[in-house]
């Protein structure tokens, strides 16, 4: 990862704003949108091009109305053709009227000509016509169709980057940041607001890259045929005919329905997973598997992606098909027209422009509205994405790949951030490869601390932390997790198999290996007694399992991963006695040849500890073992004395 430097904690936030949000002009947050969105600049700039010439192409289609109108309907007045005299016969003249004579002067610059020596029309003229009709109309359906396609999918692949951006980020991120920040406010800005910025990019630049063409188009040609025919009314009657635009729409929506049901399906478990990721994040901090966390979260952002772009096909369809229908029940009109013989040659050319109008200038009132919005997604984006709580590793971080000597805190200081008070003060002690350290205390006393301070989950604010006479700090911090191991109160599971589970952090291990381990954690018996075994699925935070079941497979996950120095964060206050007796046997076997640093709530559970460090209000108030603190009569004799009290009033 590149070095960044830690970034300022906040005095405070204004309320329903997270402590790391900041103000963007637009300017800024669309620069930086473009940032990401550079890499498909070949799918934008073309889908770009072709909204323009969708809105151009209208042009074409208003103009070979009237010569189609002038063919069909009987009451047309026909070709005048003047002649004149030449010494090689007689000559047309170039003055005709109507629109096909417009079209054969045109064409006679190429010695191409649409009537006869006569004057009349030739007999494929309206074929051509027709056809080129047909082609304008299809020409717009396809760059309709390409258009919203290629936008949609460069808006789609910039949310699929931006979505795996903050989730990598915030794995990234240190347990102080997670500790300050709300889990579902953090999913509905990773997961939910950069469905905004595809907004953005497939449908406000669409409308705003065809909606002003399709408006000059209808505008000038209207302008313009109004003026020099002098018609301005009936194209209303057009309109009853809109209604038989829906059928398109009811069509594919049913296989909209089914495909966008299935989507959001898949939605929900990217999710879900996110949100199971966060929540667990300790273990991964623990174990290290961030980089296994984002790959695992990037192939499920890829599957929601195919099957939006499934969804997207069907739906972008919907625009074409009804414009497909209108224009069919437009033609249809002016050959009934014509068919009764009513002259509405001169009126039909009108309708088109008119009813393709509206959807355009609402499309352009609604692009200011949409880029507020983006403008207001970005914002939190960036937000997230420019606060740095990461633990900085040095460049040239060290590697240890075993543990040989002593974890020394040497007169350790630290305290959270935004807070004044130390967390823990002057921190002072020694543990011997094999040795089991213990720490007491009340709640608050700063126990927990100081085993995240030797897991590095926190960096110290003064003193050192060491491993075998080196600076946590020198050391990667991928190398430190692989050497310390940790069974916490809270057993945290995935909704995975057990066998996933234990094998969490160690990627690699055998089924054999899983089933020792589960078996010196005392967990194997009741995983064999279940039908599906080690291949059953524990649910969500392991519910189907009880307190002293998911304690043993966490247990099995540290024996599996085999660490030589053990944290035990106070790993059977939660449970009953009997529970307690299982696991603290599981917990045995799993201290066997490490070094241990326990916290511990039941003192029984550290009788046995090379030494018991007592704490309080964030400092150590006494050491040594059972017997010499027992004897001494002081604070550790006390919380024994309460704790004897309370056992025997149970």
């Amino acid at each position: 990862m590149p070095h960044r430097k830690k970034q300022a904690v906040p005095a405070a936030s204004p309320a329903g704003r997270e402590w790391f949000d900041r103000e963007y002009d637009a300017k800024t947050v669309y620069r930086r949108l473009w940032g990401y969105a550079r890499k498909y600049k070949a799918i934008i700039v073309a889908g770009l091009l072709l909204g323009m010439l969708t809105g151009g192409a209208w042009t074409p289609i208003f103009m070979m109305v009237k010569p189609l109108a002038e063919q069909l309907v009987p009451s047309a007045p026909a070709p005048v053709v003047q002649t004149v005299e030449t010494g090689a016969g007689v000559a047309k003249a170039d003055r005709l009227t109507g629109s096909l004579a417009q079209a054969d002067a045109f064409l006679g610059r190429f010695g191409i000509s649409l009537t006869d020596a006569d004057g009349s029309p030739k007999a494929p003229v309206f074929a051509l016509i027709m056809m080129l009709f047909a082609g304008a109309v299809g020409l717009k359906m396809v760059t309709q169709y390409l258009n919203q396609y290629f936008l949609t999918k460069a808006g789609m692949k910039v949310v699929m980057d931006l979505r795996n951006v903050m989730f990598a980020h915030l794995q990234e991120q240190s347990l102080a940041f997670h500790g300050r920040s709300d889990v579902g406010k953090l999913m509905s800005r990773a997961t939910g607001d950069p469905s905004i910025v595809q907004t953005i990019i497939s449908s406000t630049m669409s409308d705003l890259c065809r909606a002003p063409f399709e408006v000059l188009s209808a505008v000038v040609f209207v302008c313009v045929y109004a003026i020099q025919g002098g018609l301005l009314d009936l194209f209303l009657i057009t309109v009853l005919g809109y209604p038989l635009c829906m059928v398109p729409v009811v069509w594919l929506g049913r296989k909209i329905r089914r495909w966008t049901a299935r989507m959001l399906e898949q939605s929900a478990g990217v999710g879900s997973g996110f949100h199971e990721n966060l929540t667990c994040i300790r273990v991964v901090k623990a174990y290290h598997t961030e980089a296994q966390e984002i790959a695992k979260y990037e192939q499920a952002n890829l599957r929601q992606y195919k099957m939006n772009m499934r969804a997207v096909r069907l739906g972008i369809l919907v625009g074409p098909l009804t414009e497909l229908v209108a224009i069919v029940l437009a033609g249809f009109f002016i050959v009934l027209c014509g068919l009764r013989g009513l002259t509405f040659v001169d009126v039909i050319p009108l309708l088109p422009p008119f009813l393709i109008l509206y959807k355009p200038m609402k499309q352009i009132g609604r692009i200011q509205v949409a880029l507020e919005n983006g403008r207001a997604a970005l914002q939190r984006i960036f937000s997230l994405l420019d606060v740095h709580d990461e633990l900085v590793e040095k460049p040239d971080a060290k590697p240890i790949a075993a543990f040989r000597d002593a974890v020394v805190f040497d007169h350790v200081d630290f305290r959270y951030a935004g807070r004044d008070a130390l967390t823990i003060h002057d921190a002072d002690f020694t543990i011997r490869r094999g040795q089991m350290y213990a720490v007491v205390g009340s709640t608050g006393s700063g126990k927990t601390t100081l085993a995240n301070l030797l897991a590095r989950f926190y960096d110290v604010s003064g003193g050192r932390v060491l491993i075998d006479g080196t600076d946590i700090r020198d050391y990667r911090i991928s190398d430190i997790r692989a050497i310390i191991g940790a069974v916490t109160q809270e057993s945290i599971l995935f909704n995975d198999t057990i066998a996933a589970n234990i094998a969490y952090g160690t990627p690699g291990a055998t089924r054999e290996q899983i089933v020792r381990a589960a078996t010196l954690a005392n967990a194997h018996a009741f995983i064999a007694a279940h039908p599906e075994g080690y291949d059953r699925v524990v649910g969500e935070k392991g519910f189907v399992l009880s307190g002293g079941e998911r304690q043993r497979i966490a247990i099995a996950r540290a024996i599996l991963r085999n660490p030589p120095i053990l944290i035990l964060d106070e790993a059977t206050s939660a449970l009953d006695t009997v529970t307690e007796q299982q696991v603290q046997a599981a917990i045995d076997n799993l201290m066997q040849n490490r070094t241990t640093f326990a916290i511990a709530h039941r003192l029984s559970t550290i009788r046995r500890a090379d030494c018991i460090l007592v704490m309080e209000k964030g400092e150590i108030r006494e050491r040594g073992t059972h017997d010499e603190l027992y004897a001494r009569g002081g604070l550790y004799r006390r919380l024994c004395d309460i704790q004897n009290r309370q056992n025997e009033e149970a």
